[in-house]
């Protein structure tokens, strides 16, 4: 049985649509009712079968009228039921991982006070990775020997407030909330401490290489600030004293830290301020501060030499010969980069003691600061200087005379013993 002729409008259809079989672009289909569209079309599949496809499909997808559209998605359903059009799959979705990985970032970090050591605490939460989870990084810096230990792990976010709970409860020396990014340009510093020396971390500290080495947060390092950090830091503290003796810390808690401010550093030494920067000293989160006893044994022996000779002279002599005893502690034991390292962390700490509305000691701890960098100032003029290392030497005579042991008031770095 042969197939009717199309009428006139759907012959005039079929005309232009035989005309762009071959060409890139929609044909333009003159104004025709719906029923003779679709006659055209059906005589067209009919005539060139598999070859009219790709026509087809360009006015299915791009016909400026919907109704030419729907009526090229019928021509082409009618080929692909008469087996002249391939069978299209349905187009697949991206795949998605099971479990969603995201770059592990910095969400939050916390630094403690500075102990006489340069040691400090730093805990690094991240968050992403494996699963999206948050993590823990708990480390000890310190500004001589670099990464001293670390530990962590995943953490929930109950667990944490507990920790910090304690935290606040337990710790005698302040510890701050600062933006994650300056923490982690303090473990970039330590690690590059750590190349100039050509040491290395601890082992416990190689899950967390590729966290600190990744380059969300190497940008995130190098945007931070070392030495100064936002001025809306989140501060906690407590009045508690610490002891003379080593520092002992609960298991990575925020103590012996680093800890930042937005506060300005002094361009020119005040006098008066200077002159009572020993007072420092008198403080309890200061307690720890002296020079290391085992550096300065000789000259504690020569100074309880001095004090017990019996020989008759006057208490101006005595003060002299202390004093030049003193002296040469100074020289001896803080040259240069002693001077800058002390007042690094003198610098620290006047954040810390501005965050905790301790506005005098802040501004006395700049002054010493500012004097200890000052290269064209003699130590031994400075008198928080003098006041440091005075009690390093008290300490090593006690070691001397048996009532100190020097391992619990040692401030040459060293990592904790773990149990």
């Amino acid at each position: 049985m042969t197939a009717s002729a199309p009428s006139d409008a759907a012959a005039a259809c079929l005309a232009v649509l035989e005309a762009a079989l071959g060409a890139a672009t929609l044909p333009p289909l003159p104004s025709a009712r719906a029923a003779d569209l679709d006659e055209a079309l059906r005589a067209l599949a009919r005539r060139h079968g598999a070859a009219a496809v790709p026509l087809l499909e360009r006015l299915a997808g791009a016909a400026p009228g919907k109704e030419e559209r729907r009526a090229a998605r019928r021509a082409l359903y009618r080929l692909e039921q008469s087996g002249q059009r391939p069978a299209r799959a349905p187009a697949a979705s991206p795949v998605r991982p099971v479990v969603a990985r995201e770059a592990e970032h910095p969400v939050r970090a916390w630094l403690s006070g500075i102990d006489g050591s340069g040691s400090r605490a730093a805990w690094i939460l991240f968050e992403g990775g494996l699963g999206g989870g948050l993590r823990l990084c708990s480390l000890i810096l310190n500004d001589e020997a670099g990464i001293m230990d670390a530990a962590g792990g995943p953490i929930a976010r109950k667990r944490l407030e507990a920790e910090l709970r304690g935290l606040r409860e337990s710790q005698k020396l302040p510890w701050v909330e600062v933006d994650g990014g300056r923490a982690c340009a303090l473990v970039a510093q330590a690690l590059a401490l750590h190349e100039r020396l050509g040491t290395v971390p601890p082992p416990e500290f190689a899950r967390w290489r590729k966290v600190f080495s990744s380059s969300t947060v190497s940008r995130l390092s190098s945007s931070s600030t070392v030495s100064r950090s936002s001025s809306s830091s989140t501060v906690s503290s407590s009045s508690d004293p610490s002891a003379a003796g080593a520092q002992t810390w609960p298991p990575h808690s925020p103590r012996g830290g680093q800890p930042s401010g937005g506060q300005a550093l002094v361009s020119a030494v005040d006098p008066a301020g200077l002159e009572r920067s020993a007072s420092l000293l008198e403080l309890p989160e200061l307690g720890g501060w002296f020079l290391d006893p085992a550096r300065v044994a000789t000259e504690a022996l020569a100074l309880l030499q001095a004090r017990e000779s019996r020989l008759v002279v006057s208490d101006q002599i005595k003060a002299e010969r202390e004093a030049a005893i003193l002296d040469g502690v100074i020289e001896a034991h803080l040259p240069t980069a002693a001077r800058l390292r002390w007042a690094g962390r003198l610098r620290e700490m006047a954040d810390i003691f501005a965050m905790t509305g301790r506005d005098e000691a802040a501004a006395l701890a700049r002054q010493a600061a500012a004097a200890l960098a000052d290269a064209d100032r003699a130590a031994a003029a400075i008198p928080f200087v003098r006041a440091l290392a005075a009690r390093g030497l008290e300490m090593a005579a006690e070691v001397a005379l048996g009532r100190a042991r020097l391992d619990d008031v040692s401030r040459a770095p060293a990592r904790r013993a773990r149990s």
